[in-house]
């Protein structure tokens, strides 16, 4: 089954999620639900989540200048960062309200709010999967990811909540419910904020693994060995690196950068190569010896 791309992605999940929003104001006025208008707003929080990682994954797709000489690559990492925060402080409320419900237990429509919490398990889940195919690699697409899928898990709390209250009439289910799902979420969570603070900072990407780098290049024909490896993210889907490399020849020079820089490329799928070629105590090899 062909992904939709992000844009589309981004333009349903932001359509949906904003019906979503009216209908829970509109019934939570209608039948005086705090807790209905209080997750609308919550649900706002996420849409405009939403909109920033499309923005910055827009932004990415500008031209350098000579200003910005990689473009807008590192929004998208500012923007998996801002979601990350979302997510933490939107967690932390529910945890607040959650406690401030258990020291004060309030009965529950459950029928209506379970209806309206099914239409978010359907509406937040179908959203999270338009991000799913993406969020394996870009930590931008994982934040909107994240966003999504939280918020179908608190809708699948809410859900079986009700429904316990209905058979039960426990009034704590509820808070109790909303406290442990926010848990998980939060854990999950963690990961992205941990993931976009190292990327923010100029860390190397958790799926390229330095010292393999390191391995290749020095494995590599005529290459003695290298030093000052640098490698950090442009944005939550391009690396660069840039090494210093002792030759122990200068024969082929041009041939030995293109075929070096190929395998770095397609080897770590690191976008952008910048190799400085020294020749230290060696000397250059005599013409008509092998370099290789």
């Amino acid at each position: 089954m062909t992904q939709p791309k992000p844009n589309h992605a981004f333009r349903w999940g932001i359509f949906f999620n904003s019906l979503y929003i009216i209908a829970e104001v509109g019934f939570g006025l209608a039948i005086g639900s705090i807790a209905l208008v209080a997750d609308a707003l919550h649900n706002l929080s996420d849409v405009l989540g939403l909109c920033i990682a499309w923005f910055a994954s827009w932004l990415t797709l500008l031209k350098p200048t000579s200003q910005r000489t990689y473009g807008y690559k590192s929004s998208s990492i500012m923007a998996a960062l801002l979601n990350a925060v979302f997510l933490l402080i939107a967690m932390g409320a529910i945890i607040v309200e959650a406690l401030q419900r258990l020291a004060t237990p309030e009965p529950t429509k459950g029928g209506i709010v379970m209806l309206i919490a099914g239409v978010g398990i359907l509406v937040n889940g179908a959203t999270a999967m338009l991000f799913h195919a993406g969020q394996q690699r870009d930590l931008n697409i994982r934040g909107a990811f994240m966003h999504m899928a939280a918020d179908a898990g608190v809708s699948l709390g809410v859900v079986i909540a009700g429904g316990m209250y209905l058979l039960t009439g426990w009034e704590w289910l509820d808070p109790v419910v909303s406290i442990l799902v926010a848990l998980v979420v939060l854990v999950g969570t963690w990961g992205l904020l941990k993931d976009a603070v190292n990327l923010a900072m100029a860390a190397v990407p958790k799926a390229i693994d330095t010292e393999k780098v390191r391995a290749l290049i020095n494995a590599y024909p005529t290459v003695a060995s290298c030093h000052d490896l640098h490698i950090w993210a442009l944005s939550t889907t391009d690396v660069a690196l840039t090494v210093h490399i002792t030759r122990k020849t200068d024969v082929n020079n041009d041939q030995f950068l293109e075929e070096l820089g190929h395998k770095l490329r397609h080897t770590f799928d690191i976008a952008h190569v910048t190799i400085q070629v020294e020749y230290g105590d060696y000397l250059p090899l005599q013409a008509g010896d092998n370099p290789y």
